[in-house]
């Protein structure tokens, strides 16, 4: 930014008072219940999710996750 701001004090006008439209931060918080299981891939397709979750900077088994609720969710 090669320009500053200047200020002046010169009188704002009409002021609005908006709504708080936000949502809590406790409302931003999705966590659904998990179950933990034991499951045996191929080193394959979790290598192939290793380098994508690499290149997104995520979790590789957060995308195995979501491809599942992906999955059941299409078929439901």
């Amino acid at each position: 930014m090669k320009s500053k701001i200047k200020y002046t004090k010169e009188q704002l006008g009409e002021i609005q008072i908006v709504d708080d439209f936000l949502p809590h931060p406790e409302d931003l918080v999705f966590k659904e219940k998990t179950v933990k299981v034991t499951l045996t891939l191929n080193k394959s397709s979790v290598e192939f999710f290793k380098e994508e979750a690499k290149k997104h900077h995520t979790q590789y088994q957060k995308m195995i996750r979501r491809l599942l609720d992906l999955y059941a969710i299409h078929y439901k």
